[in-house]
């Protein structure tokens, strides 16, 4: 299969996935399992079972159809790589170090005029099935069920850091203090901050730039301000509609299991860090991948 093919079916290069491969491999994925007598899958099948799970809506069923297995070896082997996958999200997502700090500020300078800023912070919904526990925690404002993804993302819309699981009525200010980023907010944004939007406004929260209110009555410089704070925080709005336009298992989770439902998020998050600055251009949004309408402010 030629790289152009290849691509547009996986959605990741031969590059990246033979680098996913040697990253499961060292994870101990595939050491000579056996089940029920028979051979376990291949490495390399299992991870092009997984990927096209990730970027497409198909069942099980489909899946097994198209890779020529049962439908529970898909199950497992799908599962196989996401558990793996998982596990190594401190390798694809990491808090930026002091020298990387100073390259995001001088870009997001660049981008809204703003010094001081390393990332944009903004909470997602992800639909899902009602849970069988506490459903009625999941109903979102908009009037279908959800799970929060909170993400901090770069000036290339690379995660820096990700809180995933949130049942979908909790408020994106209350998701951050919930977060493990909140407790050590301090520690990591030392004399930096973060641009957020206008849920993020409040005392608690005095590393996030945030836009002002609105009302009617804001002065000029006021309104450039809110311009120059949007051409920043736009970034982590379109990394969350090319994680959805990219790996479409996250535009609708049909599982109600929470725990697979954060992993196959972690998992989606994972490859668009992998997938970002390499040939990342979305062939249907050339421009930039929409944000859904149902992600808008909570």
């Amino acid at each position: 299969m030629d790289e152009h093919t290849f691509r547009r079916h996986l959605r990741v290069t031969w590059a990246q996935f033979d680098f996913l491969v040697i990253k499961l491999e060292q994870q101990g994925l595939n050491q000579g399992h056996h089940f029920g007598g028979l051979p376990d899958v291949p490495l390399r099948k299992k991870l092009l079972m997984f990927l096209w799970y990730m970027g497409n809506q198909n069942s099980f069923r489909e899946i097994s159809d198209r890779f020529d297995v049962s439908p529970s070896t898909a199950h497992r082997a799908i599962l196989d790589v996401l558990g793996t996958l998982c596990s190594l999200t401190s390798s694809f997502i990491a808090w930026p170090n002091h020298c990387e700090k100073r390259v995001s500020a001088a870009a997001f300078a660049r981008v809204c005029g703003i010094n001081g800023i390393i990332g944009a912070i903004d909470g997602c919904h992800i639909k899902i099935q009602r849970p069988i526990i506490r459903g009625a925690d999941y109903l979102n404002r908009k009037g279908f069920y959800s799970v929060l993804l909170q993400g901090i993302v770069d000036e290339k819309g690379r995660f820096q850091d990700i809180f995933v699981g949130p049942p979908g009525k909790v408020h994106d200010a209350r998701m951050l203090r919930s977060s493990n980023f909140y407790r050590t907010w301090e520690e990591k944004m030392e004399d930096y901050q973060l641009l957020g939007d206008t849920a993020y406004i409040g005392n608690a929260y005095p590393f996030v730039v945030t836009p002002k209110h609105d009302n009617g009555a804001l002065t000029a410089e006021e309104q450039a301000g809110n311009v120059q704070i949007s051409r920043g925080r736009v970034i982590v709005e379109q990394a969350f509609g090319r994680v959805k336009c990219k790996w479409r298992r996250v535009r609708d989770l049909q599982n109600k299991r929470l725990d697979i439902i954060v992993m196959v998020i972690m998992a989606a998050c994972i490859l668009h860090n992998l997938c970002t600055g390499s040939f990342d251009v979305c062939e249907d949004h050339p421009q930039g991948c929409p944000r859904q309408a149902d992600d808008d402010n909570m």
